[in-house]
């Protein structure tokens, strides 16, 4: 009883601690998830919703990865993350998302089947739940495994969405495979642990656990490291039902293989700056430990015991469970709604106050400005006429000064020209006198000219009558 009422109140104290959101068709890619994808670009050509559904996985409200959910089969597509650094696995919880199933619940986190089974409608209807996996010969395997994080990242790992089923031998390598492809092959090759990024995929098959859960044909691997200047990229492949090891392939022959001819890269993990060499030492890397034989059976042994544990305390602690789901439920939803308005209240009286708080900063800023503008006008038409005055004095100080050069330059002047006028005069008196001696001698030029011309006409005029009477007095004898 203290057990269910301890995970009752948890749920409610701290709604934030596990949350998947769902994210909506009309966001793009995963929302605030998108940066587990290169260049925050998911994959490309699966199929999107509303047959499978987008989760941002977060954890204490931190996105942890992304995954792609397909509701038909009840399992996911894959899950988009990347390496933080090994670590033993710790207690299992493993929590549903109620916003797949009822999506106006108002329950925005995940939290575990038995907690919501009397207040999520048609819960198990697009999701598989812990009874799916109850004697179905197949066990639950994490697409992002929680071996391959320790802490917050690790917690968030449990979590129905990112589980398949696969039976025990292949739980037995795939683990093993994963965790040291990545951490001996993958990730020492790529210098920055947040330039590797991670996509663990499931290929569904028509087999389904009992007949609602699609047991996968194929799960695979790719990796992509680009860190601005070079890339390389590598992908691995393990069939499920002949119970192969996972092999290495290109990544354009991995997204021939998969539906709708994905792309699970934005340009193929940067194709245009792939590195070789360091792609072909990743190549040898992970050839050297497909030639080792897992070792895993002793720890998955290790890790049943622990999930045959678990679902032994949630099936002794299921009649409190399903007390707690219909009678305690209601309770913790009526706290919730409580817990939600004295927070919106508490959120409303923070801004009120907030905005009289800035608005009396604004004011007084307001005042201050007002009054340093007034000083400063002060300032600056006071500076203006101390230099209008300076100005002033020295326009006067410089007409006084010339008044005083022409007083001074003016006698100089008038002694040097009655000094100089005789000199004027006499040097005139030649001009005058050959300008009066060229005036007589014109005039009487002009005068002989004139008795000259007086005379050619007399001259002129006895001529032609001379002329005009000797013919006659020739003529008359």
């Amino acid at each position: 009883m203290r057990l269910a009422l301890a995970l009752c109140v948890l749920a409610v104290a701290f709604p934030g601690l596990a949350q998947a959101r769902v994210v909506g068709p009309e966001e793009a890619g995963f929302a605030e998830c998108n940066g587990f994808f290169l260049a925050q670009t998911p994959p490309e050509g699966l199929p999107g919703p509303p047959s499978h559904v987008k989760i941002c996985q977060k954890y204490k409200g931190e996105p942890r990865f992304a995954t792609l959910y397909s509701t038909p089969d009840k399992i996911p597509l894959y899950s988009a993350f990347q390496y933080t650094e090994a670590a033993p696995s710790g207690e299992e919880i493993w929590l549903v998302e109620p916003q797949i199933d009822d999506p106006k619940n108002g329950l925005e986190n995940m939290m575990p089947e038995t907690e919501i089974a009397g207040s999520v409608e048609n819960l198990g209807e697009n999701q598989a739940l812990m009874a799916d996996y109850v004697d179905s010969g197949h066990e639950k395997q994490q697409l992002n495994p929680a071996s391959l994080h320790k802490g917050d990242h690790q917690a968030a790992t449990y979590t129905l969405t990112n589980t398949i089923p696969v039976p025990s031998d292949v739980r037995e390598t795939w683990d093993w495979e994963i965790n040291n492809l990545i951490s001996r092959a993958l990730a020492p090759h790529c210098e920055k642990r947040k330039d590797l990024y991670l996509i663990s995929g499931a290929v569904p098959s028509s087999t389904k656990v009992k007949d609602k859960v699609s047991v996968p044909e194929s799960l695979w691997l790719a990796a992509c490291c680009d860190d601005g200047a070079k890339a390389w990229s590598m992908a691995f492949l393990k069939q499920v039902a002949s119970g192969s090891r996972l092999k290495e392939l290109p990544l354009e022959e991995l997204e021939k293989q998969l539906p709708g001819g994905t792309q699970l890269f934005k340009d193929h993990c940067s194709q245009d700056r792939n590195n070789p060499k360091v792609q072909e030492e990743v190549k040898q890397s992970a050839k050297e430990i497909e030639a080792e034989e897992p070792q895993a059976k002793k720890t998955s042994s290790s890790s049943q015991q622990t999930a045959e544990k678990t679902e032994g305390k949630q099936e002794s602690s299921g009649f409190l469970s399903k007390l707690c789901g219909f009678f305690i439920m209601p309770i913790i939803k009526l706290l919730q709604y409580i817990f939600s308005f004295v927070c919106q209240l508490v959120q409303l009286i923070a801004s009120i106050i907030c905005q009289a708080i800035q608005n009396l900063l604004q004011a007084v800023c307001t005042f201050l400005s007002g009054i340093c503008g007034v000083l400063m006008s002060v300032f600056v038409n006071l500076v203006q006429a101390i230099l209008c005055i300076l100005n002033g004095i020295a326009s006067n100080i410089y007409n006084v000064l010339m008044l005083i050069y022409r007083l001074l330059s003016l006698p100089l002047n008038l002694l040097v020209d009655i000094i100089c006028f005789p000199f004027y005069t006499l040097g005139a008196i030649p001009k005058v006198l050959h300008d009066i001696a060229s005036g007589f001698g014109g005039m009487f030029l002009l005068i002989i000219d004139a008795i000259t011309n007086f005379f050619k006409g007399l001259s002129y005029i006895a001529s032609s009558l001379l002329g005009r009477c000797l013919p006659k007095m020739s003529s008359e004898p």
